[in-house]
């Protein structure tokens, strides 16, 4: 079963003065609501991942402060008495809409939006958005990954240069979601199911008298399972000539055909060629070769177009810390208040930097499908009560243009943003790992390749409804 961390505490601390003054001056109970969305796509790519609702549902349905907590606020000298009292029942009440994982997204859209009390709005920014910024990162680096491998099974093998525990853990999840086909880690798997595996180390080998000992003895213990690592001491001189004679011996007797050798350093394409050569002459046309050693999607592409003979990777660093662009850059920002009577009033925030202007108001995010061959070709943000009619033609600004517009037809749209929560209680089914990682694959197919290019991808159409690009247009004109 999955554990249930308390993360109560895991927030900036001034969620907890900002929530302190909301109680003291009468705005607790203000409704309003915060978008989480991102300015950029990691690495310049053509989108990202959405990945980590998982742990944000978990985070709030346990919201609870305990003595300790409550008395570590007192020592601080700034919290109201009444303040405390309110946090021992505090829980959240709230709805929550929200993209679901394994979702592209595209800057400047709404992944997730909260509608609650100021307080608790305000509370809860923290652990959302670290929990959506680091599985949508690792997320959206390993599907690149994936996608460079064309096809060709890739395990997660980060563990160990991971930033703390919890990265390594839940970053496995996300690489599996994402279209890793595993895990070199154990509680990723018992946990949520990212399936564990992996070869061994070269310290296995130096364990024993010799190498060809040493891979006996694997084969013996492990017969279904058998991907030796082949470069200790030698690759081609050594370790596939004693791969070979292990598996000739040891499984090839049992009826074992399926095993495998693992490259972890040197030229891979050379090398992996001259293996297969090895391996095919020798009858083992079924061996598999598996290579790893600070593999990205650039080195797997340059790797398959200089025709390396490799069926599988592992990658490790550049996956589980994305190491080529470490962080996802989501924010979480007003959207619009409730006044006493319920109706809604957008909200703005202006900046110098036209990329940090918001986009005000309570939003939906619809996907338009081409129907004649189902690909996605645009979304649409709309206010929160308009609808998109498929069956009438719809003007988009061009992304590569936005002086002109484009006229789409014979489409069908689609709202992202699926309800989570409402009034406190999850109204959410979530899809087991397995299931978010089939519709990851999906969502991916329904883009373009353009889209998927590693440099300069086509843009998106992401656009504004009228009515929505009104409201902000008018917002702009009131604040300048």
């Amino acid at each position: 079963m999955k554990q249930h961390l308390n993360y109560t505490m895991l927030c900036d601390f001034y969620e907890l003065t900002m929530g302190n003054g909301y109680f003291q001056t009468g705005m607790a109970d203000h409704i309003c609501y915060f978008d989480i969305f991102f300015r950029s796509v990691p690495d310049e790519g053509g989108f990202a991942i959405a990945a980590g609702l998982e742990q944000v549902i978990d985070y709030i349905e346990n919201l609870n402060f305990d003595d300790e907590d409550i008395e570590y606020l007192r020592s601080k000298g700034c919290f109201s008495e009444d303040f405390l009292t309110y946090l021992r029942g505090f829980h959240f009440t709230g709805d929550i809409w929200a993209v679901p994982e394994g979702t592209p997204i595209f800057p400047h859209e709404p992944i997730l939006t909260v509608r609650a009390p100021a307080i608790e709005a305000q509370f809860i920014e923290t652990f959302l958005l670290l929990t959506l910024n680091h599985q949508s990162l690792i997320a959206t680096k390993t599907n690149r990954i994936v996608r460079a491998a064309q096809g060709r099974p890739v395990s997660e093998f980060g563990s160990r240069r991971a930033q703390g525990p919890d990265a390594a853990i839940l970053g496995a999840r996300a690489s599996y979601i994402a279209g890793c086909s595993g895990t070199a880690c154990t509680q990723a798997d018992e946990l949520y199911g990212s399936p564990a595996g992996v070869t061994m180390a070269h310290s296995w080998i130096q364990m024993f008298p010799d190498e060809l000992t040493a891979f006996k003895t694997y084969c013996r213990l492990y017969p279904h399972n058998a991907t030796l690592l082949v470069d200790t001491y030698n690759v081609l001189g050594s370790g596939v000539p004693n791969a070979i004679r292990a598996f000739k011996e040891i499984l090839l007797p049992q009826g074992i055909t399926k095993c495998g050798i693992r490259l972890d350093s040197g030229d891979l394409a050379y090398l992996s060629r001259k293996a297969r050569k090895m391996l095919d002459e020798a009858g083992l046309t079924e061996c598999q070769i598996f290579a790893s050693n600070a593999l990205d999607e650039y080195i797997i592409r340059d790797l398959l177009l200089q025709g390396a003979k490799i069926d599988a990777f592992g990658v490790g660093e550049r996956l589980i810390t994305s190491r080529s662009e470490p962080v996802f850059g989501g924010v979480y920002k007003l959207a619009a208040v409730e006044d006493k009577e319920g109706n809604i009033i957008p909200k703005i925030k202006i900046s110098e930097n036209p990329a940090k202007i918001t986009t005000p108001h309570f939003k939906k995010v619809y996907r338009l499908y081409d129907n004649d061959d189902g690909m996605a070709f645009a979304d649409l943000v709309t206010l929160y009560d308009e609808t998109v009619d498929d069956s009438k033609p719809l003007e988009l600004f061009d992304p590569d243009a936005t002086w002109k517009r484009k006229v789409f037809t014979n489409f069908r749209s689609e709202e992202l943003l699926k309800p989570i929560f409402k009034g406190g209680r999850l109204v959410y089914k979530l899809p087991s790992i397995e299931e978010a990682r089939a519709y990851c694959a999906h969502q991916i197919d329904l883009q373009w390749e353009e889209v998927k290019r590693f440099e300069n991808p086509h843009n998106y159409y992401v656009d504004l409804s009228q009515k929505l690009w009104d409201v902000k247009q008018e917002l702009l004109e009131q604040q300048g």
